[in-house]
């Protein structure tokens, strides 16, 4: 198990945000830490550090320049997320990306777009495609969810479905929406469900709160599932956890 670190960028800003708050209004989402710092100091932070593996995510438009700063302060040490198409994922590759996460243009109309997905590992191969398994609880399980968390899916986590896109992708990064952003706790079950699979690097995050989360993704995960924390590291504005004691305890 080792730390991911990522970079979550809104309106061009590196932020923290409540991901359940998000829209496509003129609303403002709910924002834990708003960065004065640009993405690529981040970026350049990981990199002195060695994590490798950690995402870049574009929350909606405006944060291209921002995005490939981070990719231009570490080139092929960081996957980027947010808008990835068919059409533009080799774009983005060129840039620096060591990867694309992808989630809304394979998850269409509410299935797995079959036809997409293989262009997708035709175009970039499936080492260097990672994709995004971001979900919410539903009565029929952990549904996931797409268009910046906004659109339910018809897909509900489960290993077989793990199973069915395990050919066609090298990981997965899955955020627990619904407590992403609440530094509350994380979603036990989600997590215990991941841990019975393990034949693909799997990244959780969401509600990481304490060391003791983390021992439980540990526990949970056996030992196979890698982590990431948003709202509780100090480099975010948090208190509860300490990025050096993660980069040197977790590093991989």
């Amino acid at each position: 198990m080792k730390f991911r670190p990522c970079i979550d960028l809104h309106q061009g800003v590196v932020k923290q945000i409540v991901g359940g708050t998000l829209t496509d209004s003129d609303e403002s989402p709910t924002t834990n830490f708003s960065a004065t710092r640009p993405a690529s100091w981040f970026a350049e932070l990981y990199r002195k550090d060695n994590l490798t593996g950690g995402h870049v995510i574009q929350l909606g438009p405006g944060n291209e320049e921002a995005a490939c700063g981070a990719l231009s302060a570490w080139p092929d040490g960081l996957q980027v997320g947010g808008g990835i198409t068919c059409d533009n994922a080799v774009s983005w590759l060129d840039r620096g990306a060591a990867a694309v996460i992808v989630t809304s243009h394979v998850f269409h109309d509410g299935r797995i777009d079959e036809e997409r997905l293989a262009k997708l590992v035709k175009t970039v191969g499936k080492e260097r495609l990672v994709l995004d398994l971001s979900c919410r609880r539903s009565d029929q399980g952990y549904r996931i969810v797409t268009d910046r968390w906004q659109t339910w899916t018809d897909e509900v986590i489960t290993l077989p479905l793990l199973d069915r896109l395990a050919d066609s992708c090298h990981e997965f990064l899955i955020h627990g929406v619904d407590v992403e952003g609440m530094v509350s706790g994380i979603e036990e079950p989600l997590v215990e469900l991941l841990g019975k699979w393990g034949k693909r690097p799997v990244t959780y995050a969401g509600g990481i709160r304490s060391l003791s989360d983390i021992e439980t993704i540990d526990t949970l995960g056996n030992g196979a599932i890698d982590f990431t924390v948003g709202s509780a590291l100090d480099i975010f504005g948090g208190d509860a956890l300490a990025y050096e004691t993660l980069s040197q305890r977790y590093s991989g």
